[in-house]
């Protein structure tokens, strides 16, 4: 057998990526220029100054949609879907114990451009306040007696609603007892049996 004078060349058959490490460093590069140039434009402008929380100076109305019927569609505007709306936010909450959370939360209160931070009173506020409390009511309103005597009262209802579900239940029981035993005629009885349980007759 003849050997062969061709020489073969070498096949490249490890398959392993190849990766251009100047190509990369390059975008490293631009990541770190992106990331720095954007802290910056943040650290550029003051910090927000927002105002401490005040007190709620309006209602708020929780029960005047209460009981009634709405129909809700899914392209009617967020004020008309069912829940609370919020006008601040624009949002809808589903129920009252959220809708007051929500209102109190910090997101609405920052919208509104408040922190939750309270305003620290001075001496001079806290004795006006108690001023104002003072004048607001008014002496001899409340007694022990009056107190005594409110609960005489709802004592004296509590017994008057029992006697009166009694007497209801005692009138229902008697309608049940005329419905299962109504009057028949007593020749009628008489033929159909009815009239002789029990008694001799006497001839």
């Amino acid at each position: 057998m003849a050997s062969s004078n061709t020489t073969t060349t070498g096949v490249d058959n490890t398959f392993r990526k190849k990766f251009d490490t100047e190509e990369y460093r390059e975008r490293a590069r631009e990541r770190e220029n992106k990331e720095s140039d954007r802290s910056k434009s943040r650290s550029k402008g003051p910090p927000v100054q927002r105002a401490p929380l005040k007190h709620r100076d309006y209602h708020v109305d929780l029960e005047s949609r209460l009981g009634k019927t709405q129909v809700v569609t899914p392209v009617a505007p967020l004020s008309q879907q069912a829940g609370y709306f919020c006008r601040v936010c624009e949002c809808v909450v589903k129920d009252s114990a959220n809708y007051l959370d929500h209102i109190n939360g910090k997101k609405h209160q920052r919208a509104l451009g408040m922190s939750m931070r309270v305003e620290r009173s001075s001496l001079e506020q806290v004795q006006e306040r108690f001023e104002v409390l003072k004048k607001r009511k008014t002496p001899g309103t409340f007694t022990e007696q009056d107190l005594d005597e409110r609960i005489r009262k709802q004592q004296e209802e509590e017994e008057e609603l029992k006697r009166q579900r009694r007497e209801k239940k005692k009138e229902k029981k008697k309608g049940k007892v005329m419905e299962e035993e109504p009057e028949m005629d007593p020749e009628v009885a008489e033929m159909m049996g009815f009239g002789g349980f029990g008694s001799s007759k006497k001839s």
